[in-house]
Formats: structure tokens, C-alpha cells, sequence
């Protein structure tokens, strides 16, 4: 399945269930097959997304020096700092003309 995020402001962002399922969790929306993120929204979103990216780097970087560590980095070999930079641009962009992000399935 297949998420499109959409602004007026911006082109659409295009991401696989479970990527968006997680950009979802981690800005604290559940994952329904529609919904809105409101531009009151936006500032809390875009701070959890580098609060989680910081966090993930962090493990990959614990995870490098200390390869006998046993430590959990959720996601495939994309970076998710990467994965997520569209959807932040899409975030940032809409905050800065009031307008708001649907999705949909």
C-alpha cells in the first residue's frame, strides 16, 4: 500500500505503508487510511522527526564503534534521516503558508 501526503503548498510526498506508518508514530499520528496534520501541528511533528533521527543516528553510530553491542536500529539500509527529509521539507513548507498536510491511502 501506497501513502500520499499532500499540501497546497508543496508537491506531494509518496511513501510504502511502512515507511509512513513510522513517520506517522513518530510525530504521534495513528496510521488511518486518511488524516490531517494541522498547521499546529507542524512545529511539534518536525521536532519529533530530528528528535528521532538523532536518536538513530546515535544507535548507528554506538552500533559502528562498538560492533559487539547488541543494538536495535529500526528500518532497512536507508538512513532515516534520508527518508524522512522530504516529508520535513513537506512539514516546513506547509508551516510557512498556513497550510495544512492530508494523507491518504
Amino acid at each position: 500500500m501506497i501513502y500520499t501526503f499532500k499540501s497546497r503548498a508543496t508537491a506531494d510526498v509518496i511513501m510504502r505503508q511502512s515507511n509512513a506508518e513510522q513517520m506517522l508514530a513518530i510525530i504521534g499520528k495513528e496510521a488511518t487510511p486518511q488524516g490531517v496534520i494541522t498547521v499546529a501541528q507542524m512545529p511539534a511533528a518536525i521536532t519529533a522527526l530530528n528528535r528521532a533521527i538523532e536518536v538513530h543516528e546515535d544507535a548507528e553510530a554506538l552500533r559502528a564503534k562498538e560492533p559487539s553491542l547488541r543494538v536495535e536500529v529500526e528500518g532497512d539500509s536507508v538512513r532515516l534521516r534520508d527518508r524522512a527529509a522530504p516529508f520535513i521539507e513537506l512539514l516546513r513548507q506547509s508551516a510557512a503558508v498556513g497550510m495544512e498536510v492530508l494523507w491518504g491511502v
